[in-house]
């Protein structure tokens, strides 16, 4: 008898790492459209300056300045996920480099929660995203 959890939470961690990697690839490329496309229309995002950002133009425009802030080398590490055919969560280690006040390179980072939504196609785009 195939153990039905197990294998869903491996296709669910599977799925995260892929949607991960994606995001990531998209944020080192300073693409603030494509990393926009990784949400739900209606998506929220809530960074620690506890602004409340909503929607694909709104998203791209606070990445769009993380980019121009000198923000690169962006990792996000799996620390666990679970959820369903429909709904899906992670939480991950965040990682990446900025820029001090002197212009030198400064590393940032943190813990962050996603809940994502899977798509018709499998694919998963992020409903919440949340990061300290």
């Amino acid at each position: 008898m195939t153990n039905l959890a197990s294998s869903t939470s491996f296709d669910v961690k599977a799925g995260i790492i892929e949607a991960y990697a994606a995001w990531d690839s998209a944020f080192n490329k300073a693409d603030a459209r494509a990393v926009a496309t990784a949400y739900v229309s209606d998506a929220k995002v809530l960074p620690p300056n506890h602004q409340v950002i909503s929607g694909p133009a709104e998203i791209e425009k606070f990445f769009a300045g993380l980019f121009s802030s000198g923000f690169v080398d962006h990792k996000l590490t799996i620390i666990d996920a679970g959820g369903d055919d429909k709904i899906v969560y992670g939480t991950a280690r965040w990682s990446a480099n900025g820029k001090g006040a002197d212009g030198s390179r400064q590393a940032a980072g943190g813990i962050a929660t996603h809940v994502f939504e899977r798509q018709a196609d499998g694919s998963l785009k992020l409903r919440l995203h949340t990061f300290n």
